[in-house]
C-alpha cells in the first residue's frame, strides 16, 4: 500500500498590492483599543497642547496683542509636536515587543499597516485640534480675523504632519529614548526656521531657501493666512495643500521603510 507525503502549506505572505479599507480598519481599531488602556499617553496628545497655550496666553498676560501675533502658529506647532513624540514611541515599542512581526506575518501589506496608524492617531488628533483650537479662541481670546474653521484646518493637518513624522522616524530608532532623540533633529530646526521668531526672508538666504522646503514653514505662514485674512485665500490654500502633501508623502515614506523589528 503506498502512501503519499503530505506537503506542508507554506505561510501566506502579506499582501503588497492596494490598500484594503477592511485591513487598515481592523489595524485603526486595534491601535484605538490598545490606547483607551494607556490614559497618560491619551492625556499628553490631548491636553499638553491645552496647557501649553493656557501658560502661553498668560505669560504675554500684560501684552495681549503679542499672544494673538504667534498664538496662531503655536496652535499649529504644538500638536505637531506632541503628535510626533507620541507616534513615534506608540509604534517604535510595537516593534521591539515583537508585535509588528507578529501582524507582518499575517495578510497584512505594510501600507495596510501605516494606514491603520494613521487613521488611529488622525481620529485623535481631530479631537486634539478641536480642543485647543477651542481654548485659543473661546476661552484665551485669541483674536483671529480669518475662519475658526480654517484654523482648525491647518491644525489638524499639522497634527497629521506630526503624526506621518514620528511613524517614519520610528523605523530608524532602537530604543524609546532614540525615538525621542529624533526630536531635535527633525523638529527644532523646523521650528527655528519656520518663521515664527522672525520673518523668513529676514534671514540669511540660505537658511530661507532651507526654509522654503520645511513643511513647518507652510503650517505657520497657513495659520498667518488665517490670522490676517477674512477670507480663504489663494496662498493659504497653497499652503494647506504642501502641508497636506509632505503628510502624504512622508507617510510613504514610511511604508517603504516600515521593518518588522528593530535590532
Amino acid at each position: 500500500m503506498s502512501t503519499t507525503a503530505s506537503t506542508p502549506t507554506p505561510l501566506r505572505p502579506a499582501p503588497t498590492g492596494v490598500l484594503s479599507p477592511a485591513r487598515t480598519l481592523a489595524t485603526a481599531a486595534r491601535v484605538l483599543r490598545q490606547l483607551r488602556h494607556d490614559p497618560r499617553t491619551i492625556a499628553l496628545m490631548l491636553l499638553v497642547p491645552c496647557v501649553m497655550l493656557f501658560l502661553l496666553r498668560y505669560v504675554f498676560d500684560g501684552s495681549p496683542r503679542t499672544f494673538d501675533t504667534i498664538g496662531a502658529s503655536l496652535l499649529g506647532i504644538f500638536p505637531l509636536i506632541t503628535m510626533f513624540l507620541v507616534t513615534s514611541i506608540a509604534t517604535l515599542r510595537e516593534r521591539t515587543s515583537g508585535t509588528l512581526e507578529r501582524l507582518l506575518a499575517l495578510p497584512l501589506g505594510k501600507g495596510d499597516l501605516i494606514a491603520g496608524y494613521a487613521l488611529a492617531f488622525g481620529a485623535l488628533a481631530i479631537v486634539q485640534s478641536a480642543l485647543a483650537t477651542g481654548l485659543a479662541l473661546w476661552f484665551l481670546d485669541l483674536d483671529v480675523t480669518g475662519s475658526p474653521w480654517l484654523l482648525l484646518l491647518v491644525a489638524l493637518l499639522d497634527a497629521l504632519l506630526g503624526t506621518a513624522l514620528g511613524l517614519f522616524v520610528s523605523a530608524f530608532a532602537a530604543s524609546e529614548f532614540q525615538a525621542v532623540q529624533f526630536m531635535p533633529a527633525v523638529i527644532f530646526p523646523q521650528l527655528l526656521l519656520c518663521g515664527l521668531f522672525t520673518p523668513r526672508d529676514a534671514m540669511h538666504p540660505a537658511l530661507e531657501a532651507l526654509s522654503d522646503v520645511l513643511p513647518m514653514s507652510y503650517a505657520v505662514d497657513g495659520m498667518n493666512e488665517v490670522l490676517q485674512h477674512s477670507d480663504m485665500t489663494a496662498a493659504f490654500v497653497r499652503d494647506a495643500l504642501i502641508v497636506a502633501g509632505c503628510a502624504l508623502l512622508v507617510l510613504c515614506l514610511g511604508a517603504a521603510t516600515l521593518r518588522r523589528r528593530t535590532v
